[in-house]
C-alpha cells in the first residue's frame, strides 16, 4: 500500500473554477516574472475530478485523485522523483492540472474559443481532446513558481522538460533528456506537430 508522505498531503481543498491554460496577458506576465501558472479547477455544471478537475493543494503523491493517477507511469514516476529532490529544497510540486478526459479537454477548449474569440487563438492555449498530451496522461502543468523554477534549473536530470515557451507550467517525459538536455522548445501548441490533428 503507497501512502501519501504527510508533507506531501493537500491541508486545503477548496474548488476552482476551470480555465483555459490562461489569458495571453497572464502568459507573458508569468513568464516575465516566474509566477505561478494558470490552475485547473471547476465552474459551475463542470465536470468533475473522475475527469481530470484538480481541487487545490494536489501534489504528485495524490495518486487517488485520477488527474495524477491516470498519468502516464513513468512521467508520474519521473515526477515523484523530483520532487522527493526538490523537497529537499523546500519546493513541493502543486499539480495544477495533469490527466483529463476526453470531455473535460474539449470542455476548456470550448472555455478558451469562448474567452480568446477564436478557435485558432485558443489552440494555443489548449489542445483538442484528440491532440492533447493531457488526455493521453502524457502531460502535467506544475503550480507555484518555486516548483517551476526547480524544473527549469533540475528537470532534464529526471526527463522532464518545459515544451511550449507560453506555458512554464507545462511539462511532459523526454526519456533521454539527462543524456542529452531537453528539447528545443515551442512557442506554444500550434507551433507543436503532434497538435495538426
Amino acid at each position: 500500500m503507497s501512502r501519501t508522505p504527510p508533507s506531501a498531503r493537500p491541508t486545503a481543498r477548496r474548488m476552482r473554477t476551470p480555465r483555459a491554460v490562461g489569458l495571453v496577458a497572464g502568459a507573458v506576465i508569468t513568464a516575465a516574472l516566474g509566477c505561478q501558472g494558470p490552475k485547473s479547477s471547476y465552474s459551475s455544471g463542470a465536470l468533475g475530478e473522475a475527469d481530470g478537475a484538480v481541487p487545490e493543494g494536489v501534489t504528485v503523491f495524490d495518486h487517488a485523485l485520477p488527474a495524477v493517477a491516470n498519468l502516464d507511469p513513468r512521467l508520474l514516476a519521473s515526477l515523484r522523483r523530483a520532487a522527493t529532490a526538490a523537497a529537499g529544497d523546500g519546493v513541493e510540486f502543486h499539480v495544477n492540472s495533469g490527466w483529463r478526459s476526453p470531455e473535460y479537454q474539449d470542455q476548456l477548449l470550448r472555455e478558451a474559443v469562448s474567452e480568446y474569440g477564436s478557435e485558432d487563438e485558443a489552440r494555443r492555449w489548449v489542445a483538442t481532446a484528440a491532440t492533447s498530451p493531457h488526455v493521453a496522461g502524457e502531460a502535467v502543468d506544475i503550480g507555484e513558481s518555486d516548483a517551476t523554477a526547480w524544473l527549469s534549473a533540475h528537470g532534464a536530470e529526471y526527463g522532464l522538460c518545459q515544451i511550449y515557451r507560453n506555458e512554464p507550467w507545462h511539462y511532459e517525459l523526454r526519456a533521454d533528456a539527462a543524456a542529452r538536455g531537453c528539447p528545443r522548445m515551442y512557442a506554444d501548441p500550434t507551433q507543436d506537430p503532434r497538435m495538426e490533428q
